[in-house]
């Protein structure tokens, strides 16, 4: 059996909970790269608001304080509220529904870069098990 490189790994092995957070982050993305502002404004108040609430989070979510943190869990509780923040900021005044942007070609660039992960990652958990057999 091959071994697979770190982050193949990780996605080969990931909870279908997960997947969908990483389609969260497609969706933000294609929104990002779509409506970019440099406005310095939009950015250190997004991170103001993911310093506040991510901590708040981590509090909320902490059940001991001498228990070893889990750092990814800690980095996506402050990467959160950077991007419901900054994406609300660059959306404004845009037409969208929602979520929902108003040009067709951004709803379906979005929705094909989740399906093409998904299948990606649904295809690495089938290979690894049919290795594992």
């Amino acid at each position: 059996m091959t071994r697979l490189p770190q982050p193949l790994r990780y996605l080969s092995d990931v909870a279908p909970g997960k997947v969908a957070l990483w389609c969260y982050l497609i969706w933000y993305l294609v929104a990002v790269v779509s409506h970019f502002d440099p406005a310095p404004q939009i950015w250190l108040s997004s991170l103001g608001i993911s310093v506040i609430v991510g901590i708040a989070l981590l509090l909320s979510v902490e059940s001991k304080l001498d228990t070893r943190p889990n750092h990814w869990q800690t980095f996506r509780l402050f990467l959160m509220p950077f991007c419901v923040s900054s994406f609300s900021a660059l959306i404004k005044g845009q037409g969208y529904f929602l979520i929902l942007p108003p040009q067709p070609i951004e709803i379906a660039t979005s929705l094909a870069l989740c399906a093409a992960f998904v299948l990606f990652v649904y295809g690495l958990k089938r290979t690894q098990r049919g290795a594992r057999t």
